[in-house]
């Protein structure tokens, strides 16, 4: 937890930007038994939600947690806080890459199969030494399946574990499987190989480098409409009512 950490609907986000988390990545390599999170509307929408205690609890209990949506810094600005920025997966995988070029080993596990691989790819043809293993997503979450993959991570000897697979999914298979796993850290980073890849298009860029959830909004408008403009909506609902209730404590 970074000294400057604020708590946005009862989720601990630290406030790092792309070089302090990096930093704090070598740190837990070399510490070990460590996880990684990340907090956008959506994922603080379900870690607030009445099934999303869970998540709640494993958001909390990562050794980081780091902005990753424009939303986020905004609740946090209305409570009073401020955080450096928000660090997309798609952006900041490059950063990851070049940093872990010849120095940690990477395994890719999420998507559809093929699209880590896919992703993988890509970023080798800018740093051709980065050592990366991958899979999909889409195995049985428990039993021999499961426990499988589990052990073909631990046999690639791993410094780094990438989990994609979407929230809340992603975050249970991720707190169930931790103990099991034997590498350093363990990092959930959402759908950052559907974008690497080109499965799924980012859309204009003066809308992802500024409102990404507009950007995503307007390439998969019939999947992500209630996520983004109910989300949203319900999101600020409840960053107004826990600011009401600090101004009415205080």
């Amino acid at each position: 937890m970074s000294a400057d950490a604020v708590t946005v609907l009862g989720v601990r986000v630290d406030g790092l930007d792309v070089a302090g988390l990096l930093a704090r990545v070598d740190v837990l390599v070399a510490r070990g038994g460590a996880t990684v999170a990340y907090a956008n509307v959506h994922v603080i929408n379900t870690a607030a939600s009445s099934e999303g205690a869970d998540v709640r609890a494993f958001l909390n209990g990562a050794d980081v947690c780091y902005c990753d949506g424009g939303g986020v810094v905004m609740g946090a600005r209305l409570l009073g806080h401020a955080l450096p920025g928000r660090m997309t997966g798609a952006d900041w995988i490059w950063d990851l890459a070049r940093h872990a070029e010849g120095r940690y080993r990477l395994y890719w596990l999420g998507s559809e199969p093929g699209v880590t691989e896919a992703a993988a790819a890509i970023l080798r043809e800018k740093h051709p030494r980065l050592a990366i293993v991958c899979d999909h997503g889409f195995h049985g979450k428990s039993g021999p399946e499961n426990d499988e993959v589990v052990a073909k991570i631990n046999a690639s000897k791993s410094d780094i574990v990438l989990v994609g697979m979407g929230t809340p999914t992603q975050e249970r298979w991720v707190a169930a499987n931790r103990a099991a796993i034997t590498a350093p850290v363990v990092w959930v980073l959402g759908a950052t190989a559907d974008f690497v890849s080109g499965k799924v298009a980012r859309g204009p860029a003066f809308l992802h480098q500024n409102q990404e959830w507009l950007a995503r909004l307007y390439t998969e408008p019939r999947r992500l409409w209630r996520r983004y403009l109910i989300g949203n909506t319900v999101f600020l609902a409840r960053v107004g009512a826990q600011a009401l209730g600090e101004r009415v404590r205080g």
